[in-house]
């Protein structure tokens, strides 16, 4: 995978760069959560100090067409902020206005255009978008993890052309990720937490052969635990699930990895904040309530796993973390991390929103920018917005 340092002098050259400033933004059009830009400030200000010309190319949302609602504005608005310095923001994605505004950057300025998934062709990785893209620059930098298992124009029709690099984020997860699963220090363990096993299926299937311990919380365990034959009531526990946790119960008998499940729960009669939490000891749920997270027995023992590990890779909340009467699992886990010796690595999604609400991100050695792309990467598969790169 080609890297910055393979791109030689920049000075005066204009530099596409695809970022993922696909931030979640409050009813009045603030971006309430900003660690996907300040994850690629170092890329940024690297280009901006050999004096290249940045235009700066993102998706936000899922707009139908073009859609002010789903406009770049906020974004470009705070990376304003935490640059310090003006961003511009085109009226489009391509065009001659575009054009001409990328035409007229000086040393170190900076354009973000609008919305990329404004343009219909962008998802389907149009050549024509694609060629209108490449036009309006000299050489193309991804530093987008959290799009590049897309075959998108912005990720891939672009790069293949221009002279092509990976910016400094896209460079620090794939190799951080990549460390997870070739070279872990051990014990290695893996915590997968969320809702369905159908969802991280390949995920569970490689960890087991990678891990020393697979630690299984969230609704995800419900399966697990009714495939045991235990009782599951109302918790969220598909039939398919079921099935899959079966064949999955059934390979760790013979894998590398130890697979654990919660020894004891915490459930309601329904899932609400101001439902009453209910601790129950052992894991059969009572019949008219529902599983929200891990109990405090799990809890104490997935931390002392935690606090052993050579590597810990965390994906998944353990219970309803968004609610704080079933917060509990969820942070036990990450508190463990931050206090952990091992190398710590979030892959992102709501674990990484979960340290984020809990102050504890700075305190991990690595919180992916892209739970979907980072599960992929770890289950092996080829990510087109990174082999583009070679």
């Amino acid at each position: 995978m080609r890297t910055l340092r393979d791109l030689g002098d920049l000075q005066g050259k204009r530099v596409l760069v695809r970022v993922d400033f696909n931030v979640p933004l409050d009813e009045a059009g603030n971006v309430t959560d900003d660690t996907r830009i300040r994850g690629t400030l170092a890329t940024l200000e690297n280009l901006r100090a050999q004096g290249a010309r940045l235009i700066l190319v993102s998706h936000l949302g899922r707009p139908k067409g073009h859609d002010p609602k789903y406009s770049t504005a906020p974004v470009a608005q705070r990376l304003s902020e935490l640059l310090g310095t003006p961003v511009k923001l085109a009226p489009a994605v391509v065009g001659d206005e575009v054009t001409r505004l990328a035409g007229e950057l000086k040393d170190g300025e900076i354009l973000m255009l609008e919305n990329v998934r404004f343009e219909a062709g962008e998802t389907k990785n149009d050549a024509e978008l694609s060629a209108a893209l490449a036009a309006l620059a000299d050489v193309y930098v991804n530093d987008a993890f959290g799009a590049s298992h897309r075959a998108h124009s912005s990720t891939v029709g672009v790069a293949a052309l221009l002279p092509h690099a990976a910016g400094l984020l896209l460079e620090r997860e794939v190799d951080t990720l990549s460390a997870v699963i070739e070279n872990p220090k051990r014990p290695m363990i893996a915590i997968l937490g969320g809702s369905k096993v159908s969802d991280k299926i390949k995920v569970i299937e490689r960890f087991l052969g990678i891990a020393d311990e697979l630690l299984i919380g969230g609704a995800m365990g419900f399966p697990f635990l009714a495939a045991q034959g235990h009782q599951v009531a109302n918790s969220l526990c598909a039939d398919e699930d079921i099935e899959l946790a079966k064949s999955l119960l059934k390979a760790a008998e013979t894998s590398k990895g130890e697979l654990k499940l919660p020894v004891d729960l915490v459930a309601a009669d329904r899932f609400s904040a101001d439902a009453t939490p209910v601790a129950v000891d052992g894991v059969d749920v009572p019949e008219g309530m529902m599983g929200l997270d891990i109990g405090p027995k799990t809890a104490a023992e997935y931390a002392a796993a935690i606090a052993a590990a050579g590597t810990i890779f965390w994906n998944g909340p353990m219970g309803a973390f968004e609610m704080e009467p079933f917060a509990a699992g969820t942070k036990a886990v990450a508190e463990a991390m931050a206090a952990a010796s091992g190398t710590t690595v979030v892959g992102g999604g709501d674990s990484g929103a979960a340290v984020e609400k809990f102050d504890l991100a700075e305190k991990m050695d690595h919180v992916s920018t892209g739970g979907g792309a980072a599960l992929e990467l770890i289950e092996g598969k080829t990510l087109p917005g990174i082999e583009v790169l070679s």
